[in-house]
């Protein structure tokens, strides 16, 4: 599975994960930062990610 985080979580996590997930990526290292959803969410379809997001449970309460 390649996981791609968003800026909402620490870049650092992808060192913790790389031995389990070996293709995950922050948005930063793929020159995303402060885009928009949108544009995040087409790279993520171009490049077979799934996004992990940390703001996802305060955007439904």
């Amino acid at each position: 599975m390649s996981l791609l985080f968003d800026q909402n979580i620490s870049y650092r996590i992808t060192k913790k994960l790389e031995e389990l997930f070996s293709r995950c990526k922050h948005i930063s290292g793929c020159g995303l930062m402060d885009c928009d959803d949108s544009e995040i969410w087409e790279y993520a379809r171009k490049n077979d990610y799934a996004i992990v997001v940390g703001d996802l449970l305060s955007r439904l309460q």
